[in-house]
């Protein structure tokens, strides 16, 4: 086994904020790298040149990259001098897209650390958007008609945080469990059509998913982790979303903010078929 495979390397993340906003952007790197193994190390309210000066300390000679999301242009310089005489690999996240919307708007950035988002319309949709998922969970209340999106699937495939997800990033999402031997409400076949995705999961995933949830709550309901139960379940999921005429994600190896996107294109991709034809 070489090297890299035993060595985890080390991300360095180095905000004079929380470090939330690099944070996100490392989860994603990582993903890149499947076989590697990482260790973060944060650096949150870094304010002064002593401050990167610890940081890069911590990292010198290690494994490591050191990722930071700086506002004040003086900090970033000396973070790259910093980097480049410890022989550290860096990277500024913040530093060249500041510089570049400065360029092409015309209007200087107000170069304030931990600046967050303005409690406006977008903030006020998304909380109204979350309230609505929680409120027509599980098929919970009607709310399909007024719902941007609609979820079908059977019990444990992701049905209620991707709701959740969805609903912060500003979609209104009802979600419809499919049961045995119990109708989906009739609603679901007067509405758009455009707006229903499909939700499924492997058969054997979904066993051990819901073995998984019954050993949490300690439940001795047996058959609904059991492959036949599961399979009749399943096909009459699918029954009703072949009725439906919906797409049908298979959710076995994705994660939440995948599927999201992904209901999200396939959403407006069907709706602006429908609007052109």
């Amino acid at each position: 086994m070489s090297q890299t495979e035993t060595t985890p390397v080390e991300l360095h993340v180095v905000s004079d904020s929380t470090g939330e906003t690099a944070a996100r952007l490392v989860l994603a790197l990582e993903a890149q790298f499947p076989d590697q193994l990482f260790e973060e190390v944060r650096h949150p309210r870094v304010e002064t040149v002593d401050d990167l000066q610890d940081a890069v300390n911590q990292a010198k000679g290690r494994p490591a990259v050191v990722v930071y999301t700086l506002v004040q242009p003086e900090l970033r310089q000396e973070m790259r001098t910093l980097c480049r005489r410890a022989r550290l690999h860096y990277c500024d996240l913040l530093g060249h897209p500041i510089d570049s919307v400065a360029r092409v708007s015309g209007h200087a950035a107000r170069m304030t650390p931990g600046v967050r988002h303005p409690l406006d319309s977008t903030y006020f949709r998304r909380m109204e958007a979350i309230e609505f998922a929680v409120k027509y969970d599980d098929g919970m209340g009607a709310g399909l008609e007024e719902a941007d999106i609609v979820l079908v699937g059977v019990s444990r495939t992701s049905k209620t945080p991707l709701s959740i997800y969805l609903g912060y990033l500003g979609y209104k999402t009802a979600n419809v469990p499919i049961v045995k031997g119990i109708d989906p409400p009739a609603e679901l076949f007067e509405i758009e059509p455009a707006k229903i995705v499909g939700l499924t999961l492997e058969a054997s995933r979904l066993a051990d998913v819901r073995q998984e949830r019954l050993r949490h709550m300690g439940s001795s309901k047996r058959q609904y982790a059991e492959l036949a139960q599961i399979y009749e379940e399943l096909e009459q999921a699918t029954a009703v979303q072949r009725r439906l005429g919906c797409p049908v994600l298979e959710v076995s190896e994705l994660s939440i903010e995948e599927t999201a996107h992904r209901i999200i294109r396939l959403v407006n991709q069907r709706r602006a078929e429908a609007e052109a034809s």
